[in-house]
């Protein structure tokens, strides 16, 4: 009975919460993005930027000058997805690098043929991920929705920390994106078992991996402001978007979804919108930065984000897990 009751509750509170978050979507305005400055001079890395939302940001942000690199493990549609925005923008600079966020030594090498290069590093957008994915480990043997949503992207952000320090300057703050969901509410991070090895459920896996992220998000916005450099930390959900990150929902409910999607669900470049506002906006620069973002607006979370004992218990994790130190942060 217990096994049926930890099976189910988590898909029940996921697909209730999405019904939630969807009927207030239906009934509010969307946000619309207002125009931006040009972003001449800019450099930018988006995750996931080949196709959904990712695109739309690496889109948008290349038709206001930015020079934009985008990571992912599908180098097909990396490069499909370059030519099309470059015959879109004749201008754009664009381009795609592998990075396997399930591979911590792609994360590495992605990293280090980036720093060769020499380039500034004024934008990182975290917006790859996965989602219901059947049960599955890294090549470090991490549970595929923490150790791709949430562990790559830590240590991603972690080795590019120096670069966006570097790049950033009072008034023009580097910026750190993480795109999270609603789903971070219902999600439950067990210290004790981060990879769901005692009782694995994907719906509850894909909550802690977004609640996780929130709560590094606002972690590292902490540490940032603590130490006075000029970036910033934020994260944002982007509301339900018809995308392909559906594709592993319950059968019945996939066929739904398709049918109805084009209809009810965001577009993608409508759930890109909270993206680019807090990645490009002068609005939000300095202390007016950071937070937890939908719709255009700064929302509150749910309360463990605000936890700092689960804060710096998950932050220390992390670190020992990936094999870094904490005195790198603040060099």
């Amino acid at each position: 009975m217990m096994f049926i009751v930890r099976s189910f509750l988590p898909v029940i509170r996921l697909y209730l919460l999405g019904l939630k978050v969807l009927l207030i979507q239906l009934f509010s305005r969307t946000f619309r993005l207002p125009v931006m400055p040009r972003q001449d001079g800019k450099v930018a890395i988006v995750t996931g930027g080949g196709r959904g939302i990712g695109y739309e940001v690496v889109r948008h942000m290349a038709s206001l000058g930015v020079h934009v690199i985008i990571g992912g493990k599908d180098e097909q549609e990396g490069q499909t997805a370059v030519r099309k925005i470059c015959q879109e923008y004749k201008e754009a600079k664009v381009e795609f690098e592998l990075l396997d966020l399930a591979s911590l030594q792609s994360v590495h090498q992605f990293v280090q043929s980036f720093k060769h290069r020499g380039l500034p590093l004024h934008i990182l957008i975290n917006n790859a991920g996965i989602m219901l994915v059947p049960e599955g480990r890294t090549q470090s043997g991490f549970e595929l929705h923490f150790g791709v949503n949430y562990l790559g992207h830590f240590l991603l952000t972690w080795l590019l920390l120096d670069t966006l320090k570097d790049s950033g300057r009072t008034g023009h703050c580097s910026r750190v994106v993480t795109v999270s969901s609603s789903a971070h509410s219902i999600g439950k991070i067990v210290l004790n078992d981060l990879n769901s090895s005692q009782f694995y459920s994907a719906h509850a896996a894909y909550c802690q991996s977004k609640l996780a992220q929130l709560v590094f998000s606002a972690q590292l916005q902490q540490e940032l402001q603590r130490g006075g450099f000029p970036v910033t930390s934020c994260a944002v959900d982007p509301g339900v978007v018809n995308t392909a990150l559906y594709q592993h929902l319950w059968t019945p409910l996939r066929l739904v979804h398709g049918t109805l999607a084009p209809w009810f669900l965001r577009t993608p470049a409508e759930g890109a919108a909270t993206v680019l506002y807090t990645a490009l906006s002068p609005a939000l620069e300095g202390e007016l930065g950071g937070g937890y973002w939908a719709d255009g607006c700064k929302e509150m979370t749910s309360p463990p984000t605000f936890d700092p004992e689960l804060q710096l218990s998950l932050w220390e994790s992390s670190l020992q897990l990936l094999g870094l130190r904490w005195h790198q942060m603040k060099e």
